[in-house]
């Protein structure tokens, strides 16, 4: 029997393809803020949700990045899911705005034990086989797999509910609770890499650990700051605001969710194909292009706003060029990080990225009194601040790490 396809990267990547696929569809997506309203929330505490799950977050990180180094991803995936899966259930009986902020600080805690872990794994095991300069290659396969379930999601979900009864939002919770009952056993059939769980030293020197790795990597500090500083306005402001910008540019509200679908299908070809641009052209250039192209979107985006054909492009722009930088810069950041703490740093870095988020969105709230114009065009700065952050790759050697 041939090694090759049966090697723990090929059945690890393939097993988290599939468990992205069913653990991050989400039937009731787009249309959920459409339940929050129906169900008695203010604008106010649809905010007040995206705190509780970033504090969340922010809380949960470190401890989700530990328990993997020490447990191991399995351990960690299955705690993660049984609290989504708990969240969920929160949310079919949730009626009283605590409930709903109950719902979304469990949502953002569950997400912490994937964080870290997930890539941990797939770079773990490729690196088993000799093969951890495909990590990007691997990351784009199994991002893919989000961009399918958000094609059945957007197009379902939202024809589904189109008449906004109770009933059939309660009907996309529990669809997607059954979708993650599946991604609850494909937990299973994962396997641990050699040595990979094994960390048995007191955590807090595990975590310490993990701080000494960043600090002793400054390559690894720009290349957070110049990912980071596209992916927020590119990704995190552009998606707050782009829906208004299509009916200001006079695109149909019916035609956004076709649009999101499109863009799904061009992300999961962009991730397919990571490897093939990763072939041809260095990873620090893919990085810089996609980067300098989001800033010149998000700029255009904000000065020619009625433009049907500028809101268009800027649009498909920001969205394949997330699907691009994303596993390119996995593959970056892993080839940096020892292996023993590489769960618990990726974490520090995530903890990072949420800080990040609370002084880019401070700096653009003092701009918000010039609307969305204002946000856009230091959107578009920051994002250009990102991109000529310098970076460098570190060079794979046959042999070595």
């Amino acid at each position: 029997m041939n090694m090759k396809t049966t090697s723990i990267s090929k059945h690890n990547i393939n097993i988290m393809f599939l468990i992205s696929f069913f653990g991050t569809i989400n039937f009731i997506a787009p249309v959920l803020t459409l339940f929050y309203l129906g169900r008695g929330l203010e604008p106010l505490h649809i905010l007040w949700l995206q705190l509780f799950w970033s504090g969340a977050v922010l809380l949960g990180e470190v401890p989700g990045g530990v328990v993997a180094d020490r447990f191991g991803p399995k351990v960690s995936f299955f705690i993660g899911v049984i609290i989504k899966i708990g969240s969920l259930i929160l949310l079919i009986f949730a009626y009283d705005p605590w409930m709903f902020f109950l719902f979304s600080a469990l949502n953002g805690f569950s997400v912490t034990f994937f964080s870290g872990a997930d890539e941990a794994l797939v770079y773990e095991s490729l690196k088993e086989d000799n093969e951890h300069h495909q990590m990007d290659r691997a990351m784009g396969k199994i991002q893919s797999a989000g961009f399918v379930s958000m094609i059945l999601a957007v197009l379902f979900g939202a024809y589904f509910a189109s008449d906004l009864k109770d009933e059939q939002f309660v009907f996309l919770i529990i669809l997607g609770l059954a979708f993650h009952v599946v991604e609850l056993l494909l937990i299973f059939f994962l396997r641990s890499p050699s040595h990979y769980g094994d960390y048995r030293d007191n955590p807090f020197t595990q975590v310490a650990s993990g701080i000494k790795a960043i600090r002793k990597a400054p390559t690894l500090l720009l290349l957070f700051v110049n990912f980071t500083l596209v992916f927020i306005p590119a990704d995190s402001v552009y998606e707050a605001f782009n829906q208004p910008i299509f009916k200001e540019a006079g695109i149909p509200v019916v035609m956004i969710g076709i649009l999101y679908a499109l863009a799904a299908v061009g992300g999961f070809f962009i991730s397919q194909s990571v490897g093939w641009f990763t072939s041809r052209y260095s990873r620090v250039l893919l990085m810089n292009l996609t980067g300098g192209l989001a800033a010149l979107a998000l700029f255009l985006s904000a000065v020619l706003r009625e433009s049907l054909w500028i809101v268009l492009g800027a649009f498909f722009v920001l969205r394949l060029g997330q699907a691009m930088r994303g596993p390119i810069y996995s593959q970056l950041k892993n080839d940096l990080i020892p292996s023993d703490i590489r769960a618990t740093t990726l974490s520090l870095i995530s903890v990072l990225d949420s800080a990040f988020d609370l002084i880019v969105f401070g700096l653009l709230s003092a701009v918000a009194f010039k609307g969305i114009t204002g946000i856009l065009l230091a959107s578009s700065l920051v994002a250009l601040i990102g991109t000529l952050t310098p970076i460098k790759s570190k060079r794979w050697v046959k042999n070595g790490t």
